[in-house]
């Protein structure tokens, strides 16, 4: 059932991930910096600047995203930043984005030129959100959240862009995709474990979901859940 759910993410690479930067004029002024929620809650198409902390590599979700995006996130907020080339964003880089605000499926996304990307130093580690399976939704969008449950759909195979299971810890159930680039083995996730994941909060069309950017991110627990 999931096999055409991201197909239509070429579409929007070829038309929205080309150049969105105004050309650079020897008397602009800078442009203002704003934190991430004052830029989530203004009108899609709006060119915003924010500055704020890396929390995934760059390209980690390129198999569903088909870009090299990389999840920002400051004290306020988080958001997906969608680049076409790589950038080689590394967790707790500091980076400077101006870009242009888009849905894409769901998720609010800040669509850069790469001439628009600039990174300024190290920051201190993002920690993520510890987060109940049935609260990652649009508050948590964006930003790094972990959850804990037990698994309720052992993972299956979304190729080719990545895998699904599920989980819930009885507040409800919650879908964590995992893409291709991180190679994360799975094996040990089956049905009844107690998993718990840490991971970018995203959306695909009407359902919320984490991602997980590297194998330390899935911490599968010796004893099921009912044990």
């Amino acid at each position: 059932m999931f096999a055409f759910r991201r197909y239509a993410s070429m579409v929007v690479l070829v038309l929205g991930s080309v150049g969105v930067a105004a050309p650079a004029s020897a008397t602009a002024t800078p442009p203002r910096v704003v934190s991430i929620a004052q830029a989530r809650a203004l009108p899609l198409g709006t060119t915003v600047t924010v500055y704020a902390t890396a929390t995934t590599p760059s390209g980690w979700l390129e198999s569903s995203s088909f870009d090299k995006g990389f999840g920002l996130q400051d004290h306020s907020a988080g958001i997906y930043v969608s680049v076409a080339v790589d950038l080689a964003i590394a967790p707790r880089d500091k980076v400077l984005v101006t870009g242009q605000l888009r849905d894409s499926f769901g998720l609010l996304q800040l669509a850069a030129d790469p001439s628009q990307v600039h990174v300024r130093g190290k920051g201190s580690r993002i920690h993520p959100r510890r987060t109940a399976t049935g609260a990652v939704n649009e508050a948590t969008e964006g930003s790094l959240v972990r959850v804990a449950g037990a698994v309720t759909q052992a993972p299956v195979s979304d190729l080719p862009y990545g895998y699904i299971f599920h989980l819930d810890d009885g507040s409800g159930d919650l879908t964590i995709f995992v893409s291709t680039q991180p190679n994360i083995d799975l094996s040990g996730v089956t049905i009844g474990k107690t998993v718990a994941v840490t991971g970018f909060s995203g959306q695909f069309d009407t359902h919320y979901e984490v991602n997980p950017r590297f194998q330390s991110d899935i911490t599968v627990s010796s004893r099921g859940a009912g044990d």
